[in-house]
């Protein structure tokens, strides 16, 4: 695995300040997604794994992305429009829905044809729970960035939770997995901030 930096889908830019932030739309189907064709930046991973306080933390506002104690509460596909200039897309969690396995299907759909063949995406960071390592359905999602060709970058969260020498030796263990090799990632903490800065200049840098 490399370092954060090491894969920004394109040439270094200085990573921007956050002028303005909102939420604009829950998508639920095609029909709902914005027609701007500005640059969307989307956050996948399991569900509770922390996407909404990564956007929070990243933004620096506290609550303007909900988060919840309970697994698969986000439904839809949330827009943060920043700047004016691209949006933030907090895709629903995989893996657990509140609703069952109907809904369940669905989100996978919504979510399946929003990366396969959504324009105005142009990158993913996807988010696994630095405590436990990716699971299966983690994996299955890189390999589907992979195979959709979309530029990601591995986000461990909820670093905080280990010392670093944990930290470290989990993901070196990473690193001699054939399936991981060669990837880019940073971890991040939403209690500390810890791993803010890499990952702001790295969705600037996708963005722009």
């Amino acid at each position: 695995m490399e370092g954060c930096g090491a894969k920004a889908p394109n040439s270094y830019t200085p990573a921007m300040r956050v002028s303005s932030i909102e939420f604009t739309i829950g998508a639920v189907g095609k029909g709902d997604l914005p027609a701007a064709g500005l640059p969307e930046i989307a956050f996948a991973g399991r569900s509770n794994v922390g996407k909404s306080s990564l956007i929070n933390r990243l933004v620096q506002r506290k609550k303007l992305a909900r988060t919840s104690s309970t697994p698969g509460k986000t439904q839809q596909l949330n827009y943060y429009l920043a700047n004016e200039q691209f949006y933030l897309v907090d895709l629903p969690g995989y893996g657990f829905v509140s609703g069952g396995v109907g809904l369940r299907s669905t989100l996978g759909k919504i979510v399946g044809r929003y990366i396969s063949d959504r324009q105005e995406l142009r990158a993913v960071l996807q988010l696994i729970d630095a405590r436990h390592g990716p699971t299966e359905l983690d994996l299955q999602m890189i390999e589907w960035l992979q195979e959709a060709q979309k530029p990601f970058l591995l986000v461990f969260t909820k670093a905080d939770k280990l010392s670093r020498g944990k930290l470290d030796r989990m993901i070196k263990q990473l690193s001699n997995q054939e399936r991981l090799a060669g990837l880019s990632y940073t971890p991040f903490s939403a209690v500390t901030g810890s791993g803010r800065d890499d990952v702001w200049e790295w969705v600037t840098a996708a963005a722009t």
